[in-house]
């Protein structure tokens, strides 16, 4: 760390309550160039945090943190806030195996009452944990800060609508940067916007209350009812207000000398109920090339500080994404009827690419994955062929429109679910290890997991004929492994694998990405005299019953291998083998799941290591399985 003139001596919020209120400006200072240069050794979330310097800074000298519960909607903007709780030594450590996690998290600090990675939840428990001071006759603060971009979600005016009703103490802060992600859109992005230039009621309100100073105090009462008409007819009333929160704003949230006073009014306000604090603030602020890059440096690599330039891959492989996004702009151009949605993540599924080609066909619906299906499935009512590209993590949002709203009608929605499996440094807030589990228990879907980018564009293709059903693609965040890529021409029959190598004895069933590990397994046992047969089953659902049911009774030992949680992809096959009582004949079945824990961040290689899906270990458990049938059949002997 340089040598900072007060940051160096703060460790913690009660250090920065020493300070003076003039001084909170260097200290901003010193703690965005210390973020900046963080960011750049280790990579993550950079603009967002650079937008809220002033107002961590602001929180913590008003409010008593711990004790006042702080919330960050979403965690990615609370760098700054964790070098001022404790954390600032191990800053360094952000988004590595056993540091900091990248987002707010229980576990990890006193000052994180709740763990934010995923988007809007930060007024539901807010009001939750307010309600439980009411019930405690506790008086503490909670507040919650909320991003442009996460108050456009569904959870966020519901949790709303509960708390102006509940009359419960709690503050809100909108820190509104007009840049989310992506572009916000939708009604709220304009209401936001209309609000900001009605700046004839603010300047009129500022001159009501001069002119009421002047006189006697006696008007004070009938100044306050005065506002509240002033604020209606002018504004029009406002939303917020509509659903019971005393609206404040907007406030430039790079201005101390703004919000300090104001934090304080809401802090010791007696008002009865919600509080709105609306805080205008920029993204990448204080760094050009974040504030003149179009995502203002929301997610980055490691940069050089001096001139922006971020550290590029060195492989040439193609990315998943982009072999998705490509594959189905070729699709597009020949089928009007292909549109593609998105929730919020138009460059994280590459549905940017997409859009670029077809403007009127591409719908960013913002953060509102339950809104995203659905307003898919009343597109494939129409005869359209929707491509829903959502990450794994965040379709689990929406579970129930898939099941009621797409499913049980057998809408043609295609889903095309990124980041599935494990994925690195965002952690498990963010891993796909669920959806295998999750969609292929529901009737008439097609589920399949790409191997590698050849099948991942022959499944696109497959996709584009399923007509009669919903369909699911996974297929994992980075790279392929450098095949070339089959005409859209070429297709998989729905529920058949696809026999890699035919051995004997073991039979390996593999689903996903992780065949190149079998593969090199098969290698390891090789060498020690076993020749295992290998299948890429490439579906979930349906099963492939007859390619799995013949090797299950032509082998000894069958294993399944894939990237997602128990009761997956290995429980369907249990199930088959038992129906058809395999297991009666002596067949020894093991499945290779990942672990029932959560599984920490770290680099996508040592992550599967945690979870015992790497060759070695896929190679042990067949070796231990075969060590302990021959250990059988001595002591029968």
């Amino acid at each position: 760390m340089q040598d900072y003139k007060f940051l160096k001596d703060i460790n913690f919020p009660s250090d920065l309550k020493k300070l003076s209120e003039s001084d909170l400006k260097t200290l901003s200072d010193e703690l965005r160039e210390e973020m900046i240069n963080v960011v750049s050794e280790t990579g993550g979330h950079l603009g967002a945090g650079l937008g809220v310097v002033e107002l961590t800074v602001a929180l913590h000298y008003v409010f008593d943190t711990p004790n006042d519960k702080l919330i960050w909607d979403v965690g990615h903007q609370t760098y700054p806030h964790k070098i001022l709780t404790g954390r600032k030594n191990k800053i360094r450590t952000l988004r590595q195996g056993n540091g900091l996690s990248g987002f707010t998290k229980r576990s990890e600090s006193e000052y994180d009452p709740f763990g934010a990675a995923h988007s809007s939840t930060s007024i539901s428990s807010a009001l939750g944990i307010a309600e439980a001071n009411k019930l405690s006759n506790k008086s503490n603060n909670v507040v919650a800060v909320i991003g442009d971009g996460a108050i456009s979600a569904g959870m966020a005016y519901e949790a709303m609508n509960n708390a102006g009703a509940s009359k419960a103490k709690m503050i809100v802060i909108l820190n509104d940067n007009d840049m989310s992600i992506a572009k916000p859109v939708g009604a709220m992005r304009t209401y936001l916007a209309r609000l900001l230039s009605g700046k004839i009621y603010f300047s009129l309100r500022e001159t009501f209350r001069l002119i009421v100073s002047a006189f006697s105090k006696r008007f004070s009462a009938k100044a306050g009812k005065a506002e509240d008409f002033l604020r209606s007819a002018v504004t029009g009333g406002t939303l917020f207000n509509s659903l019971g929160f005393y609206y404040i704003g907007p406030i430039d949230g790079h201005d101390l000398d703004a919000l300090l006073p104001i934090l304080k009014n809401a802090r010791d306000s007696k008002h009865n109920g919600p509080i709105m604090i609306h805080v205008k603030t920029k993204k990448g602020k204080g760094y050009s090339y974040a504030e003149k890059a179009n995502d203002h440096y929301h997610g980055v690599s490691k940069f050089n500080v001096e001139t922006g330039e971020q550290v590029k891959s060195s492989t040439n492989l193609p990315a998943y994404t982009k072999v998705f996004a490509n594959t189905l702009v070729k699709h597009a151009q020949k089928d009007s009827k292909i549109v593609g949605i998105t929730a919020a993540m138009p460059s994280g599924t590459g549905m940017d690419i997409f859009a670029k080609e077809f403007p009127k066909r591409m719908f960013d619906v913002g953060i509102a994955e339950q809104h995203a299906v659905t307003f898919a499935a009343g597109l494939a009512t129409e005869g359209f062929k929707p491509y829903a590209a959502i990450y794994s993590t965040f379709l689990q949002r929406a579970y129930d429109q898939v099941v009621h709203d797409v499913a049980i009608q057998s809408l043609p929605v295609r889903f095309a679910i990124d980041r599935a499996g494990l994925v690195g440094a965002d952690g498990s807030t963010h891993a796909g290890s669920f959806d295998i589990t999750y969609l292929s228990t529901l009737p008439n879907f097609v589920v399949m997991a790409a191997s590698d980018e050849s099948e991942l564009v022959k499944m696109i293709n497959t996709s584009i004929d399923i007509n009669d059903r919903p369909s699911a693609i996974r297929y994992p965040r980075g790279t392929g492994i450098g095949l070339e890529l089959p005409s859209i021409e070429e297709k998989v029959e729905i529920g058949k694998g696809r026999i890699i190598q035919e051995g004997k004895k073991v039979c390996i069933l593999s689903l996903g990405t992780r065949l190149e590990e079998c593969k090199n397994a098969a290698e390891e046992l090789k060498n020690k005299g076993i020749i295992p047969t290998i299948i890429d089953v490439r579906f979930v659902k349906p099963l492939d019953e007859e390619l799995i049911l013949r090797f299950a009774r032509t082998h000894e030992i069958m294993i399944t291998v894939e990237e997602g949680s128990i009761g997956g992809f290995g429980s369907h096959v249990k199930n088959l083998l038992a129906e058809k009582g395999i297991f009666d004949k002596g067949l020894k079945f093991r499945s290779m799941t990942l672990p029932d824990i959560f599984i920490e961040q770290d680099s996508p290689k040592k992550m599967y290591d945690v979870a015992g899906l790497n060759a070695k270990q896929i190679s042990k458990k067949i070796l231990d399985i075969l060590f302990m049938q021959d250990s059988i059949k001595v002591v029968k002997n």
